[in-house]
């Protein structure tokens, strides 16, 4: 049975409490006194249940707005890691492009210069090296990895340290826990 309620503090909003239903006979058998246990009682109780109803309601939607706020942030996340990819993947695929008259090795470090007509070429040879001799522009020097993506010098060592917290979870291999449970080591006092 439901009944429509305005709450006090909302005199604008109404709220509707679902009771039990009402039965003479519940489960085949008769009451000494059906009006004891189906009146409906104090007015005040159903705007009680009826607030109850309107904070749980309330809650539940502060709850799946919170949910939904973490959703969000992380699709924006994965959008920008996803663009960072393809910028990488496109300036990586640019610098495969580029001049050279070497066989590139991963591991080491190339140079890349531009001439006057715009042709860009890598060098082993740094602008260091050249010293006030430098024949063309220089535009940025490169680390080639093993996976043959490129990194920017300035982005080496951060980069390398990354590679190494990797090799070496995968050296005690515990980048794969064996158990399934959640590990909160370290965190209890």
């Amino acid at each position: 049975m439901d009944r429509t309620v305005s709450l006090p503090s909302q005199p604008d909003k109404t709220t509707t409490v679902t009771l039990v239903e009402n039965s003479c006979a519940p489960g085949g058998l008769e009451l000494v006194s059906s009006y004891q246990t189906n009146r409906a009682g104090d007015p005040m109780d159903l705007v009680a249940l009826a607030a109850q109803v309107q904070t749980g309601n309330d809650f539940v939607k502060a709850n799946a707005c919170n949910k939904l706020t973490v959703i969000a942030d992380q699709i924006r996340y994965l959008q920008e890691q996803a663009r960072k990819v393809l910028e990488d993947a496109k300036r990586d695929a640019d610098l495969h492009g580029a001049a050279c008259n070497i066989v590139k090795k991963p591991g080491n470090i190339y140079y890349l210069y531009q001439r006057p007509s715009g042709q860009k070429y890598f060098s082993i040879i740094s602008p260091k090296d050249w010293g006030s001799n430098c024949p063309h522009q220089f535009v940025q020097g490169f680390k080639l990895q093993h996976d043959m993506s490129w990194t920017p010098l300035d982005e080496v060592e951060k980069r390398d340290a990354e590679l190494a917290i990797m090799d070496k979870l995968l050296s005690q291999q515990t980048a794969l826990p064996s158990n399934t449970e959640p590990n909160f080591k370290g965190l209890s006092g």
